[in-house]
């Protein structure tokens, strides 16, 4: 009997549990629903703790986020380097209100600083234009090569990473900017020292002047050595000598029997020397003005003492010095 009471009592406080739970659940339905038609799960987004909006899909906004942090544009910007990411925490909210994933992103992206990527084209390490992508960088570098450019070979290009978004140039402005036009590559005059004689005494067609002062030792022609193809000037040494007229020098230094020897190229043709010089004041490739001092009178090579062996040569041939001066 007892047993039975028992047993009857653990039924009767089962079904009233039952009785509750079911209440419960029910109860939580009908909140659940009303929370449903009312409010909607959202994260609010906080940046260095300020609050910046609301998003429904956290997940798609860091993906986005993420990437352009990371790659930029595609454009100039490479990335964006910022100190801090936003914070997310969930939340129920009525369903009047909207995400504002846009804004969110752009103040994220604005609190950061951007760095560019771009193109510098260098002419000998200096930057001179700057374009967007490889290919007009590129493009720029192969048109120098195939217009000829004398400075084909030191225009260069580097990829950049910097804060400062520079100004762009198109490639046609680059290539008008940057091409410089070949030297016109004249023809090497050559020395020549043959004995080879000119007794033509018809005009030069260039002006001459005395290169120095001083007593004529020895005259053009033939004497018991062989050929003189010159005329001997005696002089103080250290005198100085001057350019018989205009002209770019073609040699300045030490040949043979000449000593230190100055040759001066006046035109294609017409050559003066200027023999057994202590010193020489100029450089093969120098142009000199007429009466520009270019060496010192000496005694360098075959010579007896002190003098100036000068020689006038037309199409390498010596003609008479005397012809046209002293």
């Amino acid at each position: 009997m007892a047993i039975t009471n028992i047993f009857k009592n653990i039924v009767i406080c089962l079904r009233a549990w039952i009785k509750w739970i079911v209440v419960l659940l029910i109860g939580l339905a009908i909140i659940g629903f009303i929370v449903f038609v009312v409010y909607k799960p959202m994260y609010s987004v906080t940046l260095e703790g300020e609050f910046i909006g609301y998003t429904e899909d956290r997940s798609k906004l860091q993906k986005k986020l993420n990437k352009y942090l990371n790659e930029g544009d595609d454009k100039t910007i490479a990335f964006v380097d910022v100190e801090t990411l936003p914070e997310y925490k969930l939340c129920l909210l009525q369903k009047g209100l909207t995400a504002n994933d846009d804004e969110i992103f752009s103040k994220v992206v604005s609190s950061g600083i951007p760095y560019y990527k771009y193109y510098a084209i260098s002419e000998n390490n200096e930057e001179k234009y700057y374009v967007q992508t490889y290919e007009e960088a590129n493009s720029i570098i192969e048109e120098l090569k195939t217009q000829n450019s004398q400075n084909k070979d030191s225009v260069t290009y580097t990829l950049k990473y910097t804060t400062d978004l520079k100004e762009f140039s198109n490639k046609e402005t680059a290539v008008a900017a940057l091409y410089k036009k070949m030297p016109v590559v004249k023809k090497k005059t050559k020395v020549v020292t043959a004995k080879n004689i000119d007794n033509s005494t018809s005009a030069l067609g260039i002006a001459l002047a005395q290169p120095v002062s001083g007593t004529i030792t020895s005259r053009f022609g033939r004497r018991s050595s062989g050929m003189h193809t010159g005329l001997d000037i005696a002089a103080s040494a250290g005198t100085p000598i001057k350019a018989a007229s205009a002209g770019t020098v073609i040699q300045a230094g030490y040949k043979g029997s000449y000593g230190n020897l100055v040759v001066v190229a006046h035109t294609d043709s017409i050559q003066t020397y200027y023999a057994h010089c202590s010193r020489l004041y100029v450089n093969v490739g120098e142009t000199v003005n007429q009466g520009e001092v270019i060496a010192a009178v000496g005694s360098t090579g075959n010579s007896t003492g002190p003098h100036l062996h000068l020689e006038i040569r037309v199409n390498g041939n010596a003609r008479n010095p005397q012809s046209y001066l002293y």
